[in-house]
């Protein structure tokens, strides 16, 4: 049951509680001054103190017939064994019962108490008379108690107290469950739309809330489904329309770079056009060169967006990051001479679970950069560890960096202004990360430049095992 309902029942029972305890109180007085009975309380106090009597002059009695046998007083009467057939009804229960004595009053008024004692041969009797009967005490004990016990079956008042608090606190009952059922079918459509809400605000534009009521509330529901059909509609069309400009956009920078190539090819073709029946070998042939060396930069052009678009089988395995840095440097490394590599590798060997090729292509992309970028006399950091639950690979460079408007769109396909460059090798680098189940991400360096840090899954320890 949600706030909204314990509220309701919450000012029921402070409207409610305080008014019904009043009315019990009044209504519980004037019964006490209206109805005027006899009071019970007097006599049942003197009937337990007249039971109280009975049982100590009882005790007393048992003292006074003991203390006259020991001394001799009493003389007892035999019950011999031989003559059982004839005993008393009372000597017959006493010797089946296996009791070593027993106690018991006889006489018209209990003024007589018997005493039996057991014995090998027979039963012994000792008898002694009181001038107080214990049996009219005993009667008179039991009809102070009928009196009591039939005053208060007529207690009228003690009757409609008891009716009037039950009839009460039943009316208050229902009125209590009457107001529960009302309370929650009023707050559980709330409820609904206050949960469909925070699914809408948690981005899921297809939850609805169903709609069975005229009231205000139900307005409220049809106007919630109204607006997230919106808002599901408008994200469609917005999500239609980012994904057509960014393929506007690649068509645009395809086309650009496609337009670089084909200019200088038309220029030269158009050139042998006009030089046509001129013996002029040399330019023939530098022309020729020309136009493969372009087409060659198209194909290339091509291939690179081929490869940005394709999904490549992806086979991890576990991959030792140390062994994979070292050998990527020593390929390229002789490529620029003048680059200074300083290699902080974790002496952990960390292992990724990472596919081979991906992650060969991740490494000569960003030290191919890095490289490029430090220049002849620059420095090049790489660093292998750990982070948290995965293994990271840091590469810096001490160049000029990075401005901010390319850190704006650093992953994003884009044309690029450098000698041979396509302008999507970082990003089919990241999405090569991605695959892996990793990322590649900028940090903050130690060095000018730019720093990317490679983010990879760890390689569990049976699969380094394997691996070995």
């Amino acid at each position: 049951m949600n706030r909204l309902c314990n509220r309701l029942i919450a000012v029921f029972l402070a409207a409610t509680l305080i008014p019904l305890a009043a009315t019990l109180w009044i209504t519980t007085s004037l019964l006490e001054y209206s109805l005027s009975y006899a009071n019970t309380s007097q006599l049942d106090r003197l009937s337990r103190m007249l039971e109280r009597t009975g049982r100590e002059l009882y005790q007393q009695y048992q003292e006074a017939l003991r203390a006259d046998v020991s001394s001799g007083r009493l003389r007892p009467a035999i019950h011999a064994l031989t003559a059982s057939s004839n005993w008393p009804d009372q000597v017959k229960d006493f010797w089946e019962s296996g009791s070593a004595e027993r106690f018991y009053l006889s006489g018209e008024r209990g003024e007589r108490l018997n005493w039996l004692v057991r014995r090998k041969d027979g039963v012994l009797e000792y008898t002694k008379t009181f001038r107080i009967g214990l049996t009219a005490v005993s009667d008179q004990y039991r009809q102070a108690r009928r009196l009591v016990a039939s005053a208060d079956s007529r207690d009228l008042r003690r009757g409609f107290t008891y009716t009037f608090i039950l009839l009460a606190t039943s009316v208050w009952l229902i009125s209590l469950a009457a107001l529960v059922w009302c309370a929650t079918r009023i707050s559980r459509p709330i409820q609904r739309l206050t949960e469909g809400l925070s699914e809408l605000a948690a981005g899921n534009l297809s939850v609805r809330v169903a709609d069975h009521r005229d009231d205000e509330i139900g307005a409220a529901i049809r106007a919630f489904n109204h607006m997230a059909e919106q808002l599901q509609e408008s994200r469609s069309r917005l999500v239609y329309l980012t994904q057509l400009a960014s393929w506007q956009t690649l068509a645009r920078k395809m086309a650009h770079e496609v337009k670089n190539s084909l200019t200088p090819i038309r220029l030269n073709v158009e050139e042998m056009v006009a030089r046509h029946g001129e013996n002029d070998r040399e330019f023939i042939e530098q022309a020729a060169q020309i136009i493969v060396d372009e087409v060659n930069s198209l194909e290339r052009r091509v291939r690179a967006f081929s490869e940005f678009a394709a999904e490549p089988p992806v086979e991890p395995k576990p991959l030792d990051l140390n062994a994979m840095v070292e050998e990527r440097i020593v390929l390229l490394k002789h490529a620029h001479a003048g680059v200074t590599y300083d290699l902080r590798l974790s002496p952990d060997r960390p292992r990724a679970m990472a596919d081979e090729d991906l992650l060969r292509g991740i490494l000569t992309n960003l030290l191919e950069n890095a490289a490029q970028a430090a220049g002849p006399g620059g420095t090049v950091l790489v660093r292998t560890g750990f982070d948290s639950a995965c293994t990271v690979i840091d590469i810096q460079d001490s160049g000029p960096g990075l401005s901010p408007l390319a850190r704006q769109s650093l992953f994003e396909p884009t044309i690029s202004f450098k000698r041979g460059g396509m302008g999507l090798g970082l990003s089919i680098a990241r999405k090569s990360a991605l695959l892996s189940g990793g990322d590649i991400v900028l940090i903050e360096g130690e060095l000018s430049g730019a720093a990317f840090r490679v983010k990879l899954p760890r390689a569990a320890a049976v699969a380094a095992q394997v691996s070995a």
